[in-house]
């Protein structure tokens, strides 16, 4: 089972109209964050689907996966990788694949908003119960790199779903002054899901923050809320 036989795959599924839609859908122009990016035109389920055929793909096919030019590609090596994180339960093999993630998001093949989120959303789970959590994700959000940056903040999903909310919060507060709106819409979202577990913490990092953090970030924190408590959180930044 080669990387070439998941490649063969997807290229035989692929719609140059659907491809060209999504050049256009995920901002791959010139300046825009995914310049470059090229697509062969596959919805993200069928995607999935043949990522679940070639669950079992060595560790080194993956990494030749992900290294292609084409988006579906390696999110597909990025799925099978997640999968074996999923599924695994030896502590070794973890790292392992922790490791080629990190591996990737250094050469810059986890390069895009669904990249990130449809991986470090599972794998962030490596970090459980690391002291040095925050100053771990600090490494990211310092690198000047937006991948790596809406990494520190999505890694945090697993923590949440754990109950580890603080460095949720601490990560959001650290880069609450990003110009980007893909770090507001991820830090919002974030906050959205910490918000589920423990709505009093949020309402506690809103007091201190919903009159100055950007309106996206913002929006999307308070998504879930009623309508009273969207408008009394919005009407903070009217105040300024």
């Amino acid at each position: 089972m080669q990387a070439s036989n998941v490649a063969s795959e997807l290229r035989k599924l692929g719609s140059p109209a659907l491809a060209k839609s999504q050049e256009w859908f995920y901002k791959t122009g010139p300046g825009e964050y995914g310049e470059g990016d090229k697509f062969l035109g596959i919805r993200v389920p069928v995607s999935r689907s043949v990522a679940k055929s070639f669950k079992d793909l060595p560790l080194a096919e993956i990494r030749e996966l992900a290294m292609s030019e084409f988006h579906e590609e390696r999110f597909c090596a990025l799925v099978i990788l997640v999968n074996r994180y999923k599924s695994s339960r030896d502590m070794e093999k973890r790292e392992e694949l922790f490791n080629l993630y990190l591996e990737l998001l250094d050469l810059r093949k986890v390069n895009h908003w669904d990249l990130v989120d449809c991986s470090a959303t599972h794998l962030g789970a490596q970090l459980l119960g690391r002291e040095d959590v925050f100053e771990y994700l600090k490494t990211f959000a310092d690198s000047g790199d937006l991948w790596k940056q809406r990494v520190s903040i999505i890694f945090t999903y697993a923590l949440i779903r754990e109950l580890e909310l603080e460095p949720t919060f601490h990560i959001v507060e650290y880069l609450i002054d990003h110009e980007h709106d893909l770090i507001h819409k991820a830090s919002g979202w974030m906050l959205r899901e910490a918000g589920k577990k423990d709505l009093a913490a949020l309402r506690r990092f809103l007091d201190a923050h919903a009159a100055t953090m950007p309106r996206t970030m913002l929006r999307y924190a308070i998504e879930k809320m009623s309508r009273e408590e969207r408008d009394h959180w919005l009407s903070q930044k009217s105040k300024l």
